[in-house]
């Protein structure tokens, strides 16, 4: 987890992905790869992310990871793709336990004192945080940090190039996870240049 963890934070971006069709997943690669920010975390959401996944992976300086995970067959099945990380909207005791046990990285989704409680019995040192700005952003986040010193957050949700340095300024921080730079139109209409523009404008914001 803490070299995982290490790029992760290097970057400070996290791209949350939902991608239709997988043949889209190389080329997308691609433009991340050289607009400076080769990390994605594919969502399961669609048919094509296990694929996605696949296909990422092809490319070694990509880390890839696989998003809205909610059942141990999905997080088996994106582990088996090569994912090399699980990120959960909400906690999920089962994927969790899954992802503890085969020593694969996980961020579970937590917005409550009762699901940071949770992560402390899993010994888990980072939360999504999410939606983060529809539950008080920043603002929840440094609360929830007081009785929590220990545990930094990855918030995710209404989080974009005009408030992600509020974020990353906070200590309590690890990365933020976005979609901006990868909105689902672009990927459908095939505007990888585009993609690579905006990956490259948000390493430039955040260096």
């Amino acid at each position: 987890m803490n070299t995982l963890l290490h790029k992760i934070a290097e970057m400070k971006i996290v791209p949350v992905i939902k991608i239709d069709a997988a043949a889209d997943a190389a080329p997308l690669a691609k433009a991340l790869i050289a607009g400076g920010l080769p990390l994605a975390e594919v969502t399961f959401r669609t048919a094509a992310a296990e694929e996605a996944i696949r296909e990422m992976k092809k490319f070694p300086e990509m880390l890839v990871g696989a998003g809205t995970i909610t059942s141990v067959e999905q997080a088996k099945a994106a582990c088996e793709a090569g994912a090399e990380f699980l990120v959960t909207a909400g906690f999920n005791r089962a994927v969790t336990e899954f992802a503890v046990e085969n020593n694969v990285p996980i961020f579970p989704g937590v917005c409550t004192p009762t699901e940071m409680m949770l992560l402390l019995e899993y010994n888990l040192p980072v939360a999504k945080f999410f939606p983060a700005e529809q539950y008080g952003g920043l603002a929840t986040i440094k609360a929830l940090s007081a009785p929590f010193p220990g545990i930094k957050f990855m918030p995710t949700g209404g989080i974009n190039e005009k408030n992600i340095l509020d974020y990353l300024a906070a200590p309590q921080i690890v990365a933020c996870g976005g979609s901006w730079m990868v909105k689902e139109a672009l990927i459908n209409n095939h505007q990888f240049g585009e993609i690579e523009r905006l990956a490259a404008e948000a390493v430039q914001l955040v260096k």
